[in-house]
């Protein structure tokens, strides 16, 4: 009988799997139902639950999980020659379970509506106006430089913990929440990873645990990218799973927030991708808009610059690639490119608007 209910849970990643394809074609109702709807309860509910502990459960999770597949397949190894249709079976039974765990907790998110048509922006934008926002943006960037460091050529410098920068995190969401309520943000659940040494090697500076929804954040990266990058995975957490979305709030709730630190990482987080894209549209132009940015902002990109640099290893384009596989596995069909298509959020969102 047990031997039954293995077949029929791993024959029934079929189905998932054409079911979750099929939501591809509903955005609306995922929307309404599960990002809008059930999402947001089980979103809260490990919140509350994992939220407290000081330590990422998730990563313990993740852990355990490793160890326990790699025992498993050394001393199943036998069954692959002399068993194989109920090692396979075993195999796929457990694919299935954590598929459809996956999609239930989290990932279905990824179908969802875009967020350029639920804020009413367009999807695309022209090299005039992105040449407009990126000069908005270099000229407020330099102005809360000015303001910290009262000096062009000096770096910022974070008074802060990283510690104390997750904790005040939620304050640009709370900011948030009148215009945008969908990003109500209680309790929080932010986590420092407890692979960040892997992390970094990997290329990321952070990620969701989808099985727990704590938001994990690469604690060796420069106390710069803290607050954009701890802002975007809670993002994920609220349910944005594309990461041009995610990008986009990550600016939106640091370069609205209270704390001048957090502005300061949020307007040069949105220049930068801005200034990417400047580049690769009209390259002197780029050289043209970099002469106009103070010198200490520059010196907090090459500290970020100068950060990955020194983790660089052969392994690291396999992993992203193994990533960029997953993103467009995921209805994420340009994989990495779509952490720069943040650009058109930014554009389209900022053009009308006074900074």
């Amino acid at each position: 009988m047990f031997k039954n209910k293995k077949r029929s849970i791993a024959l029934a990643l079929i189905p998932a799997i054409i079911i979750v394809k099929s939501l591809a074609f509903f955005p609306e109702l995922v929307e309404q139902y599960y990002s809008c709807g059930l999402y947001q309860y089980i979103s809260k509910l490990f919140r509350f639950t994992l939220g407290w502990l000081p330590f990422s459960f998730g990563d313990l999770v993740y852990g355990f999980g490793i160890v326990f597949i790699l025992r498993w397949l050394v001393v199943n190894r036998k069954r692959i020659v002399n068993d194989f249709k109920r090692w396979l079976t075993d195999v796929f039974a457990a694919v299935s379970v954590l598929y459809m765990a996956f999609h239930i907790l989290w990932g279905f998110n990824y179908y969802r509506q875009p967020l350029h048509e639920n804020l009413n922006l367009e999807a695309d934008y022209t090299t005039e106006t992105l040449v407009s926002v990126t000069k908005k943006l270099i000229e407020k960037s330099n102005a809360v430089h000015l303001e910290i460091t009262k000096d062009s050529t000096l770096r910022v410098d974070f008074p802060y913990s990283k510690t104390e920068i997750v904790e005040r995190v939620p304050e640009g969401y709370a900011l948030l929440k009148e215009k945008f309520p969908e990003l109500s943000y209680s309790p929080i659940s932010i986590k420092s990873s407890l692979f960040s040494v892997v992390l970094t090697y990997m290329g990321f500076s952070g990620y969701l645990n989808p099985l727990t929804n704590e938001a994990q954040v690469d604690y060796l990266i420069p106390t710069f990218k803290y607050p954009t990058t701890a802002s975007h995975e809670v993002a994920h957490q609220l349910g944005y799973a594309a990461e041009n979305e995610a990008n986009f709030i990550g600016c939106l709730v640091t370069t609205n927030h209270n704390d001048i630190y957090f502005r300061y990482s949020g307007y040069t987080f949105g220049l930068r991708h801005c200034l990417h894209e400047v580049y690769r549209r009209n390259p002197e132009l780029y050289e043209a808009l970099l002469a106009t940015i103070n010198q200490g902002v520059l010196e907090n990109y090459k500290e970020v610059r100068e950060f990955w640099d020194a983790y660089q290893n052969p392994l690291e384009p396999i992993f992203k690639e193994t990533y960029n596989t997953y993103l467009q596995a995921n209805s994420q069909e340009d994989g990495m490119k779509s952490y720069s298509y943040v650009v058109a959020l930014l554009v389209n969102y900022f053009k009308d608007k006074t900074l």
